[in-house]
């Protein structure tokens, strides 16, 4: 069976939810970056913070997140959670008093170190509800419901604050403002509806967590290799996803490549971008029932690789689908390198979790510089960044623990050695 029992199966479907809402919610940081530029007027490198708040926050909050986590349970520190995503949310209102950038990015800090919290608590929790032969399974499955929240998020942002008419027209700052404050007052009703759906399943959410023997000290994780491996790799599938993500939709609207109106351009990174992580999740998850997480993830690195390549050879419109499409190979790379590190960890699911979201944070450096290339080099050149990391996530996926064999197709390696 794919999960351990009635209660752990009730309990993945506020857990799938979870998943959705910080898709739902991150995702809107791509349109927030281009209505940055609009509003604000800020360089690419400056408008790139929207999403450098949030690795920072990834940085210095999952720690923290991984000891509530092990001293108040998956219930209480998800409740939490959700309460900081709407405080972040309350703060960005307060930009229709005061209209500084800086007011929204220290909104979306608090709001990135709810969703922080909530990865630490979700992903391990999806990963124990059932046997461990399935771990990678029932994670990527429940990644596919973010990437429906990342789909859907995309195409709400780019509808709500690309499509106001303020921005089209270039308007007076006061209109984009407005647009932005609408879009995170939406978000916010739909958090307080996400915690009651949290507070209905209490008992099953807390009767499908697992204690984990390994360990349990925060430092456990950074003694272990794999723990340190896995965490450079989601670090760079992170930024290397973003730093695409965050540029596309103004890589599309530019003269040289599609020509599209920003509106439009989001709609084609949600449909297509997103869209094809969202496919490629569901279809992960089944081929995770007869490929090893190890074959599948070096695939999808290999690719994601040579079509970021493509992109900086190919100028204008196939370098464009050919970025499009590496949101197919993103799909599984982020369930496959957290599952694996959380096998193959000597610490506790909720240490190990802890520093890989640390990590995410780590991931900053990757749009970083490719903001820096953007503003340099020009915006075709910014996809050269996302290149590298792949290259290394190719790596991880060729590594095999010390004196032991590769996995079969649907089978767990053992936990804890390292």
């Amino acid at each position: 069976m794919t999960f351990r029992q009635p209660r752990a199966a009730a309990a993945f479907v506020p857990v799938t939810a979870l998943f959705f809402a910080w898709g739902f919610i991150c995702a809107n940081n791509d349109p927030l970056i281009a209505a940055m530029r609009a509003i604000f007027g800020l360089s690419y490198t400056a408008a790139l913070f929207t999403q450098i708040v949030s690795f920072l926050a990834f940085a210095t909050m999952s720690l923290p997140a991984a000891l509530l986590l092990a001293r108040l349970g998956a219930f209480r520190a998800i409740l939490l959670a959700i309460g900081a995503m709407i405080l972040g949310c309350a703060i960005i209102q307060a930009t229709a008093w005061m209209p500084h950038f800086a007011l929204v990015l220290a909104g979306l800090f608090v709001l990135a170190s709810g969703v922080a919290a909530l990865q630490v608590a979700a992903n391990p929790l999806a990963a124990m509800l059932g046997p461990p032969e399935h771990s990678h399974f029932r994670l990527t499955l429940a990644h596919a419901f973010n990437s429906l929240g990342m789909v859907c998020g995309v195409h709400f942002g780019a509808r709500l604050v690309l499509g106001s008419d303020g921005l089209r027209a270039g308007a007076a700052q006061a209109a984009g403002i407005a647009a932005v404050n609408r879009a995170f007052l939406i978000i916010g009703g739909l958090l307080l509806g996400l915690a009651l759906l949290v507070l209905l399943a209490r008992r099953q959410i807390g009767a499908a967590s697992v204690a984990d023997a390994r360990g349990a000290g925060l430092l456990a994780a950074l003694r272990s290799r794999w723990a340190l491996l896995g965490a450079g790799g989601i670090a760079l599938y992170v930024g290397a996803e973003v730093s695409i993500g965050s540029v596309l939709i103004l890589y599309l609207a530019s003269p040289g490549t599609l020509d599209l109106a920003l509106a439009d351009a989001g709609a084609y990174v949600a449909n297509f971008y997103w869209g094809g992580a969202l496919v490629g999740r569901f279809a992960g998850s089944w081929l995770l029932r007869r490929v090893s997480a190890p074959l599948l993830l070096g695939g999808a690195a290999g690719m994601a690789a040579v079509l970021c390549a493509s992109a900086l050879v190919l100028p204008g419109p196939v370098g464009a689908w050919c970025l499009l499409a590496v949101g197919l190979f993103n799909s599984v790379m982020f369930p496959a390198i957290f599952s694996l590190t959380l096998e193959r960890s000597d610490a506790s699911a909720s240490a190990t979790s802890g520093l890989l979201c640390v990590a995410i944070g780590a991931g900053a450096v990757v749009p970083l510089l490719a903001g820096q290339i953007a503003d340099h080099a020009g915006l075709q050149w910014s996809f050269a960044a996302a290149l590298v990391a792949y290259a290394y996530i190719l790596a991880f996926a060729t590594m095999r623990p010390a004196g032991r064999r590769a996995a079969k197709p649907g089978e767990a390696l053992a936990v804890g050695t390292d």
